[in-house]
């Protein structure tokens, strides 16, 4: 049995903000080849840039979600769907060795380039990690210090007040939309392959998507059997705003992008209105 002194505060804050679920949620997985990706940001890295897959895949998704499927580009509140104006990825970051979880708001991510991406998760991640941001995480700490089970009444008012009603509360300093449109989680890097995140309660998102490990793989290209370096890409979905055909379209968009990482790391060219 565990310990309550031992539980990190986004494990004592998970507690009241899951319940069991029950709403309508839609799976998927795709394989994604990923071996020019690979190869273009060892070649980066051998240039002193140090990036990553999760730099590549947020670039990705937000440029799909921007570009290919802007109507899922949503969230729903009180019955209505509210549309954003931009296509922003939140990342979650690991925080000692892994004990406990944080993220990332990565602003305009459909604007930005591959390298831009990773300075700026590099300096925000930094803060949190010495402790100087506040925000979300501050909150964050202050809600895993109430004992339960008023830690899930205060936190279902938070959650009506700020999230539902679209206010603010002077004590909670948080903003209104603080995991933008999608969240981004890799557990590759923990050298898992495959696994199916839950859709977070209070984010608003349409979707959490999941990086597994890159693997070299035998796969077929041009009917001729090669090795290629393969990424698992799950996402669990909000059935109320996404279906197969967003899913599918969603997938194709990433799957591209990524064969073209180059593209990737270039800002985003602006379309003439």
């Amino acid at each position: 049995m565990t310990n309550q002194n031992k539980m990190t505060p986004w494990r004592k804050v998970s507690t009241a903000v899951y319940t069991p679920p029950s709403d309508g949620k839609i799976y998927g997985k795709i394989e994604v080849d990923v071996t020019d990706m690979m190869e273009y940001m060892f070649e980066q890295r051998r240039k002193g840039n140090k990036l990553t897959p999760t730099h590549f895949v947020s670039a990705a998704i937000a440029r799909t979600l921007y570009e290919d499927v802007p109507d899922i580009n949503c969230f729903i509140r009180r019955g209505h769907v509210v549309m954003r104006e931009e296509a922003e990825v939140f990342v979650s970051v690991a925080l000692e060795r892994g004990k406990d979880m944080t993220g990332v708001l990565i602003p305009k991510t459909q604007d930005r380039s591959v390298s831009n991406i990773a300075e700026y998760l590099y300096k925000e991640v930094q803060k949190k990690r010495s402790g100087e941001d506040s925000g979300a995480e501050s909150t964050k700490y202050a809600l895993a210090k109430i004992p339960w089970p008023f830690r899930r009444w205060i936190f279902r008012f938070i959650k009506w007040w700020i999230y539902s009603l679209g206010f603010k509360l002077p004590f909670v300093d948080a903003p209104r939309d603080p995991f933008g449109s999608i969240v981004l989680s890799n557990i590759g890097s923990h050298g898992l392959s495959t696994g199916m995140a839950a859709l977070f309660p209070i984010a608003k998102i349409p979707a959490v998507l999941v990086m597994g490990k890159v693997e070299k793989k035998p796969v077929v290209v041009k009917d001729e059997v090669v090795i290629r370096s393969i990424m698992p890409l799950t996402a669990t979905m909000d059935h109320r705003i996404m279906d197969g055909a967003q899913a599918g379209a969603l997938a194709r968009g990433i799957s591209r992008r990524l064969r073209h990482p180059e593209k990737l790391d270039k800002p985003r060219e602006q379309k003439p209105d």
